[in-house]
């Protein structure tokens, strides 16, 4: 078996059930910890339970307007990498065809040409995100190997990605093992680092919602 055999293979099928079970594991141990009930009287206004914990969700999307300058970047340049990596994943039409292979579920992918240059786009955008870490003191002292890791393991395979389409470094398989190992480890490292923050994000800033919206605070 050759690199490319392991990465494709046995890599990418062990970093797939690590990533299931890591993820259903996270969310099971979370529902299942004990909660406290809210015994608070909720305000006469106070919305449903399922509309607060959607305006909660909702209002963190914007800027607060008396933020709007000192976060203005950080919240563009989150759009630019998120909206990016999903174009990326799930717009590229091999990686449509991965998909495929493992739900069935398929769909027209955009041309290469726009996906390189979204890509791109993306990577700029990640190192962007680093250097106001870095420049930042509020934000280098609030960070750690969770935060810098994270980063890391997201940027290379996009990095690795446009290498191998390009076909720039190395050979193409080299190139292509590269990206699907990196791609395996980010699946593995993404149930127990901060890349989870993709399922729980709806959790999070619904409960938060939901918490102040009882208690009048309008959000």
């Amino acid at each position: 078996m050759n690199l490319l055999d392991f990465a494709r293979g046995p890599a990418l099928d062990v970093a797939i059930a690590i990533f299931l079970f890591g993820v259903a594991w996270r969310l099971l141990s979370l529902w299942l910890l004990p909660h406290a009930v809210d015994r608070s009287v909720a305000r006469a206004d106070a919305p449903s339970g399922f509309s607060a914990r959607v305006s909660g969700f909702m209002r963190h999307m914007t800027v607060p307007k008396d933020f709007k300058l000192s976060t203005r970047f950080a919240v563009v340049n989150g759009y630019v990498f998120h909206i990016g990596l999903a174009i990326v994943v799930f717009g590229y039409a091999q990686h449509i065809l991965f998909i495929k292979g493992i739900t069935g579920l398929s769909w027209p992918g955009l041309p290469t040409g726009l996906i390189n240059l979204i890509g791109v786009i993306t990577l700029a955008s990640l190192i962007a995100a680093l250097v106001r870490r870095i420049n930042s003191p509020v934000l280098r002292l609030l960070s750690g190997f969770n935060d810098y890791f994270t980063w890391f393991i997201t940027m290379l395979p996009v990095l690795s990605g446009l290498l191998a389409v390009s076909h720039l470094g190395a050979r193409y398989e080299i190139l292509l093992s590269i990206h699907l190992l990196s791609v395996a480890a980010m699946l593995i490292w993404f149930p127990f680092g901060k890349l989870m923050h993709a399922f729980l994000v709806f959790m999070t800033r619904g409960q938060t919602g939901a918490f102040y919206s009882r208690r009048g605070v309008k959000l």
